[in-house]
């Protein structure tokens, strides 16, 4: 990780460009000053179970990133690391690439309020009565 950190921070001092790092550990490896937003892209539990089986995913790694999105582990791993003000939650879920993509670009013109807690799995999946599921997976 400082190995990385470290090159980001030259490409970063480097560039006179706006930059899009991608990852959920961008906010750890990006120095806290030069980040603009950070986008949290959710999805419905279901959907996200039925994306990475369809990409090849199962076991240990399906359950650990279904956990991880039903807790909201990325999302406060984010305002952990830059704070409430620079977040933005998108639920993705039945949207696609462009429609998220115009979001983030509407985000980013301060067209659209950025927010956080927008999406609520536990409660969500508690009133579909499936919870129990989830965590039993777990």
């Amino acid at each position: 990780m400082d190995k990385l950190t470290k090159r980001v921070e030259q490409m970063i001092s480097e560039s006179r460009k706006t930059m899009i790092i991608d990852g959920h550990y961008a906010p750890e490896i990006v120095p806290k000053e030069d980040i603009t937003k950070v986008f949290v892209l959710r999805c419905h539990p279901k959907q996200l179970k039925q994306r990475m089986i369809e990409r090849g995913f199962q076991g240990a790694k399906l359950k650990e990133n279904l956990a991880a999105e039903v807790l909201d582990v990325c999302l406060t791993d984010a305002i952990a690391s830059v704070g409430t003000d620079r977040v933005c939650e998108i639920d993705t879920t039945d949207k696609t690439i462009d429609a998220v993509l115009d979001e983030i670009i509407s985000a980013l013109e301060k067209k659209k309020h950025c927010a956080i807690g927008i999406v609520d799995w536990l409660g969500q999946l508690e009133a579909e009565q499936t919870l129990d599921q989830y965590l039993q997976e777990f």
